[in-house]
């Protein structure tokens, strides 16, 4: 094989994203084990000196102290899988250059339909679509899908398809309630490529990526390749210097993991699928929140044949959320959808035990989340009031030692992130990533109890996450 990664997923008969995450870009829950390393040694500190009357634990001591045993246990194993994972690239010279395109083309052999979703994005849409319009592959079209209500992103789009009359076609979707599975699928009947790729309003998309997938279409025999993705402005934000380089790790590496154990998350953006699959299995579920993650579990369960591939080259340039709230709101979305692909069961016609397990701790992962936010405030109060036995303190150092080499990992992927993508890294970014990783995960823990709290509450309304176009500007192209 060459260029991508590339699995078959086996079939019982007929995913997990970011996650993120949970997903799609999820680095782990690693320095919310911070707070239970903390707790341990000041209250060991206490018990130790005879500062706490003696006699044996009250029932609140004993309840703490076993959900801070459970949470280092859980945390060190989280926190181990992450490392690797985010590792699982670079095992070897030739195992990260298996994770780009090959770099050869062959001639076209595919037709494709790019559909672009776009709601409220008149900011960003029509340099998106010229720049799809500038594909070198001899064979595209490009369905842009906008709201009945919405007559700003209308117009916008309306206005590009007059540029590129050949190319773009505009869809109106009068759905409800909206959503971008709901508008993807709209779009499905008027498909006429062979392969759809799903792009998002934001999208900077190189011009020879489309040559460069249907060569690894060819290449690999795949039923579904996934390109790269990568946020590009990790200046904007102490929030966004961690959000590019989950992205980093997560495209670059994890997705070639889940790759090669045939299960995958997909992507939400830059991911080409035959369209006869996703005709077989009637598009996208509009009912899902993390829609991509929920079509990626279908095929994998199905036997899909995936090639993942990430060219530092070719990869699609989006920015980060542009304000806290939006980016908790994100996160509390991705969270929610995973929750619901769990529940949905798709991943239990998984051939194999190992593929099933991955499947359930990826899916999992904002129950994890969640358990490791609430476990703050527990934390907090053994410190204080708890009279901690010096082999809980000794259990709670376990995820000391995977965090502190995930730390230093990401250090080591800023410097590469900086180096591949010719952009400043300054000491302030270093320290930055350093000071921020424990507020970030205690967001992400956040994000996680909101979408639980949200799904029991049965509230699965579509949290938009709002572009500014702030990757162009970076790139002197807003």
């Amino acid at each position: 094989m060459t260029g991508a990664a590339v699995s078959t997923a086996g079939s019982d008969k007929k995913r997990g994203r970011a996650a993120g995450d949970s997903g799609r870009g999820v680095s782990g829950l690693l320095f919310v084990a911070a707070a239970l390393i903390w707790a341990g040694p000041p209250a060991a500190a206490y018990a130790a000196s005879g500062s706490r009357s003696a006699g044996p634990l009250t029932a609140w001591e004993t309840a703490g102290i076993s959900a801070l045993v459970v949470a280092s246990i859980l945390l060190a194993v989280v926190a181990t899988t992450t490392l690797a994972w985010m590792l699982h690239a670079w095992r070897t010279p030739e195992t990260l250059a298996a994770t780009r395109f090959s770099g050869e083309l062959r001639p076209a052999a595919h037709r494709f339909s790019l559909l672009v979703a776009a709601r409220h994005e008149e900011a960003v849409l029509g340099d998106t679509l010229d720049r799809l319009a500038a594909q070198s592959h001899p064979g595209f079209e490009i369905l842009v899908i906008v709201g009945d209500d919405d007559t700003a992103t209308r117009s916008v789009a309306v206005s590009a398809a007059v540029r590129h009359p050949d190319l773009i076609r505009v869809i109106v979707d009068d759905s409800v309630p909206k959503s971008k599975p709901a508008a993807l699928n709209a779009a499905l009947p008027h498909v006429t490529g062979d392969v759809v790729g799903v792009f998002d309003a934001e999208d900077e998309v190189h011009p020879a990526l489309l040559a460069h997938v249907d060569s690894q279409f060819q290449e690999s025999g795949a039923d579904v390749v996934q390109g790269g993705v990568q946020l590009m402005n990790h200046d904007s934000s102490w929030w966004a210097l961690r959000n590019c380089l989950e992205y980093f790790f997560w495209y670059r590496s994890r997705l070639h993991f889940h790759a090669n154990a045939r299960f995958i998350p997909l992507g939400g953006n830059t991911v080409f699928i035959k369209s006869t699959w996703l005709r077989l299995g009637g598009g996208w579920d509009e009912t899902c929140l993390a829609e991509d993650c929920e079509l990626g579990v279908r095929m994998s369960a199905d036997g899909a044949r995936v090639a993942v591939a990430y060219d530092p080259d070719l990869v699609t340039r989006e920015e980060t959320p542009t304000t806290l709230g939006s980016l908790i709101r994100q996160r509390t979305r991705w969270d929610q959808g995973f929750l619901q692909v769990l529940g949905k069961g798709e991943w239990r016609r998984l051939p194999t035990w190992r593929q099933r397990w991955l499947a359930r701790y990826t899916l999992a992962m904002p129950f994890l989340q969640t358990f490791s936010g609430l476990m703050i405030p527990v934390s907090a109060a053994l410190m204080i009031w708890a009279r901690v036995p010096t082999l809980v303190v000794l259990i709670s150092f376990l995820p000391a030692v995977p965090t502190a080499v995930t730390l230093t990992v990401e250090l080591c992927g800023l410097a590469e992130f900086a180096s591949v993508y010719k952009v400043r890294a300054r000491i302030r970014d270093y320290v930055l990533l350093v000071l921020g990783t424990f507020p970030y995960q205690v967001l992400l823990a956040f994000a996680a109890i909101r979408a639980v709290l949200r799904e029991v509450r049965g509230r699965r309304d579509w949290e938009k996450t709002e572009h500014v176009g702030a990757h162009r500007a970076l790139s002197g192209q807003a």
